[in-house]
């Protein structure tokens, strides 16, 4: 099992930066792939970022590309969004998650494991 929790989100107006973050749990980060994901209103969840285990690897979705880094570090068995001028378009509740065994994959169903949400809101 592996149990994720989200935090960083938060309302920030158009153009601000966060980042968040996702703390891991019942297992060694290191052996375990990671992705952040996101759903807005009346949307279907859709794929932000995934990293590899070693954290060498990464995958963006092409909407993101540019303003959003995703990094891990696993000593700290924690993975993070970091994301730059912030769109409204953008707001959404940010997901975690979590699979033993593909790498980078991108499509929800992939995932065995995912946290809470955290809500990122941006204003105009």
């Amino acid at each position: 099992q592996v149990q994720l929790v989200e935090s960083g989100g938060g309302l920030v107006q158009t153009g601000a930066s966060l980042r968040l973050s996702c703390a891991a749990s019942g297992r060694a980060l290191s052996n375990i792939a990671l992705a952040w994901f996101r759903q807005a209103p009346g949307k279907e969840r859709e794929f932000v970022a995934a990293v590899s285990r070693s954290g060498g690897r990464t995958n963006y979705a092409n909407s993101v590309k540019g303003r959003f880094t995703i990094s891990r570090d696993n000593a700290k068995n924690t993975v993070y969004l970091q994301i730059n001028s912030l769109k409204p378009e953008d707001t959404a509740v940010y997901y975690c998650a979590a699979n033993i065994g593909l790498v980078l994959a991108s499509v929800p169903g992939q995932y065995e494991y995912w946290g809470q949400g955290t809500q990122v809101t941006v204003s105009s």
